[in-house]
């Protein structure tokens, strides 16, 4: 009989590391096989950001390290979504009304998902990461967790997105992400982008990040511009979304704000779930997934997966 290998992740501080569980079956009395499943979100957009539906298995073309692989299962029906929310609680929130900008911005995500069916969690993070509000299928509790919180301390924005995607992928479902509420600044963390964003991709969680931003950012933007002060915690944060299948938005206003996360849910709702059989060698192998007829089409999914036992252990 098949053996199942489910491809987990144990996130820390000072290290990243990857094993596998297996459940195994009596095998047939002459040989033993193995077949690795690896499973795929992936978000396909129009030109005009909004998401494209109806598509079947037979539109999709699925390449691992370069080869084309098979579709074996294929599911676009509407199920609940899993939403981990990470609220920058670091000192420099209090700055230029962010802090009110970032509750604002969870109160309308909550918004958008439906009570007794979507899960949500609120996560807080300075230089720690705290849970404020477990998983829970009444957003208003998260709302409500909101008073519990004050931004205080520096940031270890990596490290939190790290731990958080561990919470997230324990609790299960497949229509999931990470929501992180921040400012874009990480002063702490000893993780960073690249290493996040390889091990969020490999459990395939999506990282969206939602960056609370005030005029005053604007001017610095512009005038860091030529030498990339700035702007370069904001890059980092969409290299990490855009590696694990998330987006970036940047938000000054409270339109801006949901428009944004209306269209995270929007998102996640109208994901498109596959999963193939994983190929060889062991270890990284990078994944692309796009549309047959579909020029104009934007399709996001994690960057790779991890196939078999690493030795190392480590990325």
């Amino acid at each position: 009989m098949a053996r199942l290998v489910v491809m987990f992740l144990t996130f820390s501080l000072g290290a990243l590391s990857i094993g596998t569980l297996s459940q195994e079956a009596d095998p047939p009395p002459t040989f033993k096989a193995g077949v690795d499943l690896v499973s795929v979100s992936v978000v396909v957009n129009n030109n005009h950001g909004r998401p494209v539906t109806g598509l079947s298995r037979k539109d999709f073309e699925l390449f691992d390290a370069g080869r084309q692989r098979d579709i074996a299962d294929f599911r676009a029906e509407a199920t609940p979504v899993s939403v981990a929310v990470l609220l920058d609680t670091s000192g420099s929130m209090h700055i230029s009304g962010k802090w009110t900008a970032a509750r604002e911005a969870v109160t309308k995500l909550a918004a958008e998902l439906e009570r007794g069916r979507d899960r949500v969690a609120l996560f807080a993070f300075d230089s720690e990461l705290h849970v404020v509000q477990p998983f829970t299928t009444s957003p208003s509790d998260v709302v409500g967790a909101l008073a519990r919180v004050e931004p205080w301390g520096s940031t270890a924005l990596f490290d939190a997105v790290a731990q958080t995607g561990t919470r997230l992928a324990e609790d299960g479902g497949t229509r999931r992400a990470i929501v992180v509420i921040t400012d874009g600044l990480d002063n702490r963390s000893r993780l960073d982008a690249t290493a996040v964003s390889a091990a969020a991709s490999a459990v395939d969680v999506p990282v969206y990040s939602f960056v609370v931003s005030s005029p005053l950012d604007h001017l610095n933007d512009g005038a860091a511009a030529g030498d990339g002060g700035a702007v370069r915690p904001r890059g980092t944060l969409d290299d990490l979304s855009r590696w694990t299948g998330g987006a970036l938005f940047v938000s000054s206003t409270p339109m801006e704000a949901a428009t944004a996360v209306k269209q995270i849910v929007t998102e996640l709702r109208h994901q498109y779930v596959m999963t193939f059989e994983s190929g060889a060698p062991a270890g990284w192998h990078p994944l692309l997934v796009r549309v047959h007829e579909g020029s104009n089409f934007v399709v996001r999914t994690r960057s790779g997966y991890v196939a078999g036992p690493r030795a190392s252990g480590r990325f």
